[in-house]
């Protein structure tokens, strides 16, 4: 048994006296700070629980003794060290706003049901503190700024939660469905084959004029906004002019447009514009805007100025360095400039990540400094990795992506068919791979410690994944802990980070460089073997991994230099090439990294 009182005063006291100067904030070399940020992501109420009674469960009321055992922001403190340790430098943590109450998934609801965007989650607070809950989040900002972590946290503009704190006001801000008829029908539009095969094509080719609408009963559910709203127990009544009942259309993932995500039953989209043709939830009028929506006429201001304000109250109360936008791929360009030039008045080194999937030159130019990438969706399959890379090479990174193979709504990478021990190897794997491109390395909390439960069914999952992990049971949305005591009987991979982001560190000039053709993939004579030379400046750093989890793989590489040693940079040992070749053996999922000499070609 540990006294708390005594844990956490050591803990904070060890922050105080470990304060390091922040980096500087300043552009570098036309790179803004998170070109070198290593992000931890953190979702408080899960990732920093802990079952303080030992009888096998989180609860979600406070302990006799004024503490929580779902995650607080005192707990997130004591994290800091531990994190930091690992050699990151940057917190990203998941919304802490507060949280809807009426159509809540699962015991504790979303983080994305957003009620308020300007109150915080009272669950996110420690009773025994009796300080107020904005107390406790400036203490977790300036404990992370002492230790030299920059925070970043996650904002949500697109969707709020059913009984949000706002429709109230402004019911003129929701999409409203008409009582009558089977509201349990209600769902996202239908589209035949030879529809979507249309909106498919429309999309691609970024032709937005006329995209294929909903058929009219689908349009004809939705209800003007309502004249008089009353909130019950079940959510927000509305009455129209005509006298018919009317309540909040909840969200669903509209795209693609046949996506099988469960349906959002705790959030509604914002009705960011505001035409009568469009009255309605669907791909055209939430993300692909039709070109005769998305014109200056009809955009709903009051919302977008609202909006644009959330950021700059959270910079200048709690001090955050830098946002991450939920769903930006889904708010209008104009809506996402006012955005970033509120939050960056007086404050030109904010940061701003896009949950975006090209890190192309567009997004730097609207204001962007890192984007969520295109990498957790090809880490199944090799082959699919080094299509990407190649596409990267030919392109170009303008901006870093986040360098993980998970987040919050996708499978963990360490969940394989293959069992456990793989998955640690694959995690590994991909962390290395990660740290040696133009991107953030990025630690989703949980993964260093093999964490495989996932927390939530978004992209990515299986209809066997949706039985047997039911939504409402997921940590997003349920009280839950990461395995922090046993990490699954595995070896977590702490220290192998560490290592892996030293050796960043010390080639990070090199390994930044996102330049056209700098991300070359020489030859190799297995397949399941993976190769990336990074080439900038006259210097190139090889990196060399066996996609095989399970098996050992033996692989040749050639080299312009009859013979050389050279010296590995992970386990230190040399390699040596002889008669231009060298020969290597790699265990499963074992990664390798060298400099070659500038003269040497594949």
């Amino acid at each position: 048994m540990v006294d708390p009182f005594d844990y956490f005063i050591d803990t904070i006291s060890t922050i105080k006296a470990s304060a390091t100067v922040m980096p500087d904030t300043t552009e570098m070399s036309g790179q803004n700070w998170s070109a070198s940020a290593t992000v931890y992501n953190l979702f408080v109420r899960y990732n920093a629980a802990f079952d303080h009674d030992r009888d096998g469960h989180i609860r979600t009321e406070p302990l006799p003794c004024g503490f929580r055992e779902t995650g607080t922001l005192l707990k997130a403190i004591a994290m800091l060290p531990y994190i930091k340790r690992m050699g990151v430098n940057t917190l990203y943590l998941l919304p802490l706003t507060s949280i809807g109450k009426i159509n809540r998934k699962g015991e504790l609801g979303s983080p994305y049901a957003i009620k308020n965007p300007y109150e915080l989650d009272e669950t996110l607070g420690e009773p025994v503190l009796d300080l107020p809950l904005e107390m406790q989040l400036k203490a977790l900002v300036e404990a992370a700024h002492h230790l030299g972590m920059r925070v970043v946290f996650e904002f949500v503009f697109r969707t709020a939660s059913i009984d949000s704190d706002w429709i109230g006001e402004h019911p003129e801000w929701f999409y409203w469905l008409r009582k009558e008829g089977n509201l349990a029908s209600y769902g996202p539009p239908h589209f035949d084959h030879d529809t979507l095969a249309r909106i498919y094509e429309q999309v691609d080719k970024h032709d937005f004029h006329e995209l294929p609408e909903p058929d009219e009963a689908y349009r004809s559910r939705f209800a003007p906004t309502p004249e008089k709203i009353t909130l019950g127990a079940n959510g927000y009544i509305g009455t129209t002019a005509d006298g018919g009942k009317c309540v909040i259309a909840s969200a669903f993932s509209d795209w693609p447009p046949d996506d099988r995500q469960p349906p959002w039953t705790d959030v509604t989209y914002l009705k960011l514009h505001d035409s009568p043709r469009f009255n309605y939830i669907a791909y055209n009028t939430i993300r692909m805007y039709d070109e005769a929506l998305e014109q200056p006429e009809f955009r709903a201001m009051k919302l977008w100025r609202e909006i644009a304000g959330i950021i700059p109250h959270y910079r200048k109360e709690f001090g955050i360095d830098g946002a991450m936008i939920d769903m930006g791929h889904a708010l209008p360009p104009e809506l996402k400039a006012s955005i970033v030039a509120e939050a960056r008045k007086d404050a030109p080194e904010f940061a701003f990540w896009d949950e975006n999937f090209d890190p192309s030159p567009k997004l730097k130019e609207e204001g962007f400094n890192a984007v969520f990438g295109s990498l957790p969706f090809v880490i199944h399959d090799v082959q699919y990795i080094k299509g990407l890379l190649n596409f990267l090479n030919r392109n170009g990174v303008a901006i870093p992506f986040f360098a993980t193979g998970e987040n919050h709504n996708t499978p963990r990478v360490c969940h394989t068919l293959a069992g456990r021990e793989a998955g640690r190897r694959r995690a590994l794997f991909l962390f290395t791979l990660g740290a040696v491109l133009p991107a953030m390395p990025f630690i989703h909390s949980g993964m260093e410690i093999c964490e495989w439960h996932p927390v939530n069914l978004g992209l990515n999952f299986t209809d066997d994944d949706r039985q047997r992990f039911p939504a409402e049971t997921l940590p997003l949305f349920a009280p839950a802990a990461c395995d922090w005591e046993n990490t699954n009987g595995l070896e977590p991979i702490c220290d192998d980070i560490r290592k892996v982001l030293d050796i960043r560190s010390r080639h990070f000039d090199l390994i930044r460089c996102g330049d056209i053709g700098s991300i070359v993939q020489p030859y190799i004579s297995d397949p399941a073997l993976l190769t990336v030379m990074r080439k900038s400046g006259g210097r190139n750093l090889l990196f060399a991994g066996n996609s095989n989890f399970e098996e050992p793989v033996t692989g040749t590489m050639e080299f312009g230099q009859k013979k050389m040693e050279l010296d590995e940079l992970i386990s230190g040992r040399t390699l040596m090439v002889s008669d231009h070749k060298l020969m290597l053996d790699f265990a499963p999922g074992q990664c390798v990294l060298f400099e070659i000499p500038s003269a040497d070609e594949e």
